[in-house]
């Protein structure tokens, strides 16, 4: 894609037109390649978990822990600039490249220096050489982000969606490879390094464009600071999501957090396979529909309603299911994060319609108050973790579901002010997904616990635990639609489903109308009756 044309000026999407139609199919694009590198992601868990072990996870997520915020600069700040602005062009988008690569490379060669302090952080000397290696790996992240960018304002999410995937195989393949010839936690390094620098190859090739030097181009400082508002909220976000690591760590050592750590892992699953690929789809939309707060409130409801939709029986179910899963994908070494997960699982709805909110900071320009509400974010959320600290990872894992209960309700009153957008609206939106995944769950639970002619239900071992999965999944997406209809009085919102999954399959056409095209005639004030960096490390 060449991004600008002769005169500088951005070749994107010029105009709205059909815009609904392409906003499901991209995010249908980037869902479907989501759950390709979410297939990845669990092969290599499965295998690496065999080879190393959580000792060998846990040190490595010391390191992380601190790198993987310099790894995202720019990735979360600049990204939103570039999508959310009015107008670009090559000099501006220039200046961007230079702040962004000088910033990276002077983040790569401080995180280096700093690898013996971390070692005597965490009394282990072994951290040192990792954090050496990891500044490679903040380098060639920080580096294609301005491409990537482009990439996204022009809608071509299938290219980066396949690039993605494209380094996610390296990364799995990689870390194998070594694990197998017995280079232990340096195998998760190693493959920590080639996958952004796959990533970066292939974004420069997807957008050969080549910057120009650095001028004085009206808009850059607006940009900039509003990056460094996004990025400051994403540092306050990490740090938060990140003091449990911390803690974890240097309290109870490698071993411990290894176990915690891939309990969170499953944790943020959801958010990160179902928000994290759709969220410049969304964020796009919406910032070209902020003129028309009518139209915009509606839009957003329609999302927030498949979030709920889905967020609340996926992390419903995983609460069903979760031990028995860590043990059945990981093995009988990694029963302590099937025991820390149980105090994870109940947060997994709510934290997922939680996040939506940063989609109307992002699409109206607020990123100053996303910023200050996440002050009060991470207040709350570390002084939860400190109160907790005494139980352990299991105390920490319950600190991160009530954070999230305690803080949605105040969340959207906060992000919804500047536009009108009641929590009333937001709460009539998604009430019925919520109270049906309960009484699902309810449910399933009694009749599962009333079948003791079900031997293999209550078997131990891999066979007991996949019976238990199958039965628990089958029995509770069942209840939980049934629930949903029953509340809702009609099938509607299984209509809204069906309308929308041809739309999210990559080269399906479908004569259906887009489940985005809402009614003009609803009123703003009703609730629209509808469902619904990076760099990991396994």
């Amino acid at each position: 894609m060449k991004p600008f044309d002769p005169a500088g000026e951005f070749r994107g999407l010029a105009e709205n037109a059909g815009l609904p139609r392409l906003t499901v199919r991209n995010a249908g694009i980037t869902i479907f390649a989501q759950a390709c590198v979410l297939a990845l992601q669990l092969l290599g868990a499965v295998i690496l978990a065999r080879i190393l072990t959580p000792a060998d996870f846990g040190l490595v997520t010391m390191v992380t822990t601190f790198g993987l915020l310099l790894a995202s600069f720019g990735l979360a700040g600049l990204t939103e600039a570039v999508i959310q602005t009015d107008n670009i062009n090559h000099f501006l988008v220039s200046n961007l490249f230079w702040i962004n690569i000088g910033g990276g490379l002077v983040l790569s060669v401080a995180f280096g220096a700093a690898g013996s302090l971390l070692a005597r952080f965490y009394g282990n000397p072994l951290i040192t050489n990792v954090a050496i290696g990891f500044s490679l790996v903040i380098f060639f992240s920080v580096a294609p982000v301005v491409h990537l960018s482009l990439l996204k304002r022009a809608m071509r999410f299938a290219a980066v969606s396949i690039n993605d995937i494209v380094g996610r195989v390296a990364y799995v393949l990689t870390a194998i490879c070594c694990a197998c010839l017995g280079w232990k936690y340096w195998a998760l390094v190693a493959g920590a390094i080639v996958q952004p620098i796959v990533i970066c190859a292939g974004t420069w090739i997807l957008c050969p464009w080549l910057p120009g030097l650095p001028r004085q181009v009206r808009g850059t400082g607006k940009m900039v600071r509003y990056a460094f508002n996004v990025y400051g909220r994403f540092s306050l976000n990490y740090g938060t999501g990140n003091t449990d690591n911390l803690l974890v760590g240097w309290r109870f050592g490698a071993q411990a957090l290894g176990a915690y750590k891939k309990a969170f892992d499953l944790f943020v699953l959801p958010a990160g396979q179902l928000l994290a690929p759709i969220i410049a789809v969304v964020v796009t939309t919406l910032s070209r529909l902020n003129r028309d707060m009518d139209q915009y409130k509606r839009y957003f409801l329609k999302g927030l309603c498949i979030v709920a939709f889905v967020g609340m029986a996926a992390g419903v179910d995983l609460t069903l299911i979760g031990p028995d899963l860590v043990r059945l994908l990981l093995g009988p070494q990694w029963e302590e994060s099937g025991r820390i997960f149980r105090y994870f699982a109940p947060g997994i709805g709510i934290m997922l319609i939680y996040q939506t909110q940063c989609w109307i900071h992002l699409s109206i320009g607020t990123a100053g108050r996303w910023l200050r509400w996440t002050l009060i974010e991470i207040t709350l959320t570390v002084t939860l973790f400190l109160l907790a600290l005494r139980w352990g990872p299991i105390g920490i894992a319950g600190a991160w579901t009530g954070s999230f209960c305690i803080m949605t309700i105040p969340a959207f009153w906060y992000a919804g002010k500047p536009i009108g957008l009641s929590v009333a609206t937001v709460l009539g939106s998604i009430w019925r997904y919520i109270v049906a995944a309960l009484i699902a769950a309810l449910v399933c639970t009694v009749l599962l616990a009333s079948m003791p002619w079900l031997p293999l239900v209550t078997a131990s071992g891999l066979a007991g635990a996949l019976a238990r999965i199958i039965a628990n999944s089958v029995l509770f997406v069942l209840l939980y639609l049934a629930a949903v209809v029953a509340l809702y009085g009609s099938l509607d919102p299984l209509h809204e489903v069906a309308r929308l999954l041809p739309d999210l399959v990559p080269g399906v056409r479908s004569s259906l109308r887009s489940s985005l095209e809402v009614p003009e005639d609803i009123p703003d004030n009703t609730p629209v009756k509808s469902i619904r960096p990076e760099v990991t490390f396994d």
